[in-house]
């Protein structure tokens, strides 16, 4: 496989991944919002903007940070470079340029998604209402994984475009945790139950399993616990670092093809896992998990790199 459908490959994974995570965490904010810590209209928007790291590039086009205004810019802002629609528009180019080499039914999903999302304006958001729309955003990247998932050979392809999505998917799951650690220090008492950790569970859809699993230990810590290490959960930090290990061994190179940079990936995403299967118990509480929150930052944009530095070239897909 050429370096640079790899790293398309790898990118396509990434950005439907991010489209949709993007989509939970405005949600995230939505059912949070009644809470004090935002009460205050534009330090929520404002939040909301720094979960994403967005705040130099929105304050370069607005001067208060009001709904509208920010669900425009992370949603449809064609020069924002992580807007929603530039993350659908940007897998779709990447689709594009594979469409010999995948199953034709990808690009039917996401070129109709595509083309429905850059129908819509921000006032259309706003009056079909916020959650009803970003619940179709979701529905339909399930869409597109399902037919992934359904009629995509399990060779090299796949296995390029899953590293991609379950890399993006740990970063965004801590992105989302970041987004909550800063009221939660806050707080006095962490033994508390507060209304925004369940707010990020319901954004993964993972409230019933942590019910099915802790009954009524609605707390801070199990939460935690939850999102970040358990291992059969498909959207916790360990799940999605073994699944990228797996798909990483998968990946097959040629016999002559000997890439050290890969082998070093593998042993990085195993290393991650390792770590998060010994925490110990306080270590997810606390400013100990803001610690680990940003040490789990760290480690994927190191990872991302090493990809690159295995499998990619300069010129290829951008990311």
């Amino acid at each position: 496989m050429l370096n640079r459908n790899a790293e398309a490959l790898f990118w396509l994974g990434r950005y439907v991944e991010r489209a949709e995570n993007h989509a939970r965490l405005i949600d995230v904010h939505y059912h949070i919002q009644q809470e004090a810590d935002f009460l205050h209209a534009e330090h929520k928007w404002a939040r909301l903007i720094d979960a994403l790291g967005a705040r130099a590039a929105y304050e370069q086009q607005f001067e208060a940070f009001t709904e509208k205004d920010v669900l425009s810019f992370i949603t449809l802002d064609r020069g924002y470079a992580n807007s929603l629609f530039s993350c659908i528009s940007q897998a779709r180019n990447n689709l594009r340029t594979l469409r010999e080499k995948l199953p034709s039914e990808l690009w039917d999903v996401l070129n109709a998604f595509y083309l429905w999302l850059g129908d819509k304006q921000v006032d259309d958001i706003l009056q079909e209402s916020p959650n009803a729309f970003y619940r179709q955003i979701k529905e339909r990247m399930a869409m597109f994984l399902g037919v992934g998932h359904s009629v995509m050979p399990r060779q090299n392809e796949w296995h390029f475009m899953e590293s991609g999505r379950f890399l993006e998917r740990a970063e965004n799951t801590v992105r989302i945790l970041h987004s909550v650690a800063g009221t939660l220090q806050e707080a006095r008492d962490i033994s508390t139950p507060y209304p925004n950790m369940l707010a990020v569970l319901k954004s993964v859809s993972g409230y019933q399993a942590f019910r099915r699993l802790y009954g009524d230990g609605v707390l801070v810590e199990p939460i935690m616990e939850f999102m970040i290490r358990n291992e059969s959960f498909p959207r916790s930090v360990q799940f999605s670092f073994f699944a990228l290990e797996t798909h990483l061994k998968g990946i097959e190179l040629d016999a002559k093809d000997h890439r050290l940079p890969h082998e070093k990936a593998i042993r990085q995403a195993g290393k991650v896992k390792a770590e998060l299967a010994c925490l110990e118990q306080d270590e997810l509480g606390g400013e100990q998990v803001t610690a680990l929150l940003e040490h789990l930052t760290v480690s994927c944009q190191k990872l991302g790199k090493t990809m690159a530095a295995a499998f990619f070239q300069l010129e290829g897909a951008t990311a």
